[in-house]
């Protein structure tokens, strides 16, 4: 990649991207109310297993499909898989969070004026724009490579919870960073996972996570919250 597409990717894996994912925490505050995560140790488990199955066996291989689709301009399978993932949402708050995420994106995308006309009509037309949608979109609309792209959005998760952790356990930031420094080298892991994973025909897709989806459940009606997911 040029340090521009170096710099574009940094950007779409910052805290600072304006969609709004620093407000979700995806299940985690839950499972601290709960007493699943109570320390450092307990949140590197807890982030690591959700990566190696929610992220890796579900969102990104998805994502993938959805980057294939857009760079061939395939409309009927981005609608297919939008529809899909968005379907596979176990949670009132996980459909809000995607979609919220993902129109905050579209938003962005039509500011800056990343997407063809085409691209941004389609994205505008979603029923429930998911992000991966959205995320995959603007990866492609900006000549970004696969693999760099699912890798930032598999950081951009990551970096997400450590920082929920550091805010609901809590923690310090230097171990927010030693929980950054053992999760780091897992994403080589969940990337060559994904990747193998949706070039099957059809894509083999998991989503069986029992307990991440029950903890996240009761986070819908948990009485005192930092987070809204």
């Amino acid at each position: 990649m040029t340090p521009a597409q170096y710099a574009q990717l940094m950007r779409l894996s910052s805290p600072a991207l304006p969609v709004g994912g620093f407000s979700y925490s995806q299940g985690l505050e839950s499972a601290v109310e709960l007493g699943i995560v109570k320390n450092e140790a307990d949140a590197g488990q807890w982030i690591e297993e959700t990566l190696h199955t929610v992220m890796t066996g579900c969102d990104a291989v998805i994502w993938i499909v959805l980057s294939r689709a857009w760079r061939l301009q395939d409309f009927n399978v981005i609608r297919q898989w939008n529809q899909w993932y968005y379907a596979s949402r176990e949670t009132a708050e996980a459909r809000a969070e995607t979609t919220q995420m993902g129109i905050s994106l579209i938003n962005l995308i039509g500011a800056l004026q990343w997407a063809s006309g085409n691209e941004y009509t389609l994205l505008t037309k979603l029923d429930a724009p998911c992000f991966p949608t959205v995320h995959a979109c603007a990866v492609a609309a900006l000549k970004l490579p696969e693999e760099a792209g699912v890798t930032a959005l598999l950081f951009a998760w990551v970096e997400n919870q450590v920082m929920a952790a550091i805010r609901t356990i809590p923690l310090g930031q230097t171990a927010g960073q030693r929980l950054l420094s053992a999760l780091i080298p897992q994403l080589d892991l969940a990337v060559r996972a994904a990747q193998n994973m949706a070039s099957q025909t059809p894509p083999a897709i998991r989503t069986l996570a029992p307990q991440y989806a029950v903890v996240a459940a009761r986070h819908e009606s948990q009485f005192s919250r930092l987070f809204r997911s």
